[in-house]
């Protein structure tokens, strides 16, 4: 969405402020809406507009608009890594070995990154506002908070995690963002391939991408349980967040442990 007016003025409001172009559409979050029936052929049409959308964004140039100094992106992959390791530690509650075994996994396999590009970094279904009456085309990109200049493989891994599959394990059906599972949608393998076919750029190290995603997810969840497990929230739904670690971790092991994402 466009920025309409920015004010510097924090008399205003209390602080600076932008307006935002309102951008009318819907949000396909866990589940498809009752007024959109799923079909193989609508999923097909959706998981390619979300790779092109995701291409889209990785070949703006962002030097020329301006963005050249929006990141750092010598050692992007090695800083999220040291900076998301270093959260989660703070964070922790529980032995959970399975981290420990994906952390240092990633420690020790990091990856050559391809030229930097602009990254979303929350790039997912419900973050895409969607045309009702052509629900394949794509009208906004939302939550750019953590957008920075780094490694497209990255923004692709994140999309990856949030990826559940119709055969990956029961429990981590739980933790869905999108209605991924269904007949038509993509395979993470198909997503990435698909990616580099339009990209350019090669995807043979996807694995990592994807573990590091993974990684990242229950860096955030653990979080959040930290924060209910030393009572600084009460919602009883946190109570649970400590499984989605060790769900996401298992996830995370199963994909080295047979090597593809």
């Amino acid at each position: 969405p466009r920025t309409l007016a920015y004010c510097e003025d924090e008399a205003v409001i209390g602080n600076s402020f932008y307006i935002m172009e309102r951008v009318r559409g819907f949000i396909l979050r866990k589940d498809f809406p009752k007024s959109l029936p799923a079909s193989p052929a609508l999923c097909e049409g959706l998981c390619q507009a979300l790779v092109d959308t995701l291409v889209e964004v990785h070949a703006i140039d962002y030097q020329s608009v301006g963005l050249g100094e929006l990141g750092r992106p010598l050692g992007y992959v090695e800083r999220q890594l040291s900076g998301w390791a270093k959260r989660y530690d703070n964070a922790k509650t529980d032995e959970i070995e399975t981290v420990d075994f994906v952390a240092n996994w990633l420690l020790t396999n990091l990856p050559s990154s391809p030229p930097a590009s602009l990254i979303h970094n929350d790039f997912k279904f419900d973050n895409l506002v969607l045309d009702p009456a052509q629900p394949t085309r794509v009208l906004g990109l939302l939550d750019w908070e953590m957008c920075t200049i780094g490694d497209p493989l990255m923004d692709l891994g994140t999309a990856l995690a949030y990826w559940v599959e119709a055969d990956d394990p029961q429990a981590t059906h739980m933790l869905r963002f999108g209605p991924t599972q269904l007949e038509g949608m993509w395979t993470r393998q198909r997503l990435a391939e698909a990616y580099a076919q339009r990209s350019g750029r090669q995807v043979d190290g996807i694995l990592y991408y994807y573990v590091f995603g993974l990684f990242k997810n229950l860096g955030v969840v653990q979080q959040i349980y930290y924060r209910f497990h030393n009572g600084l929230t009460k919602d009883p739904r946190f109570a649970q967040f400590i499984h989605a670690v060790r769900i996401l971790s298992d996830q995370a092991k199963l994909a080295i442990d047979r090597g593809h994402i």
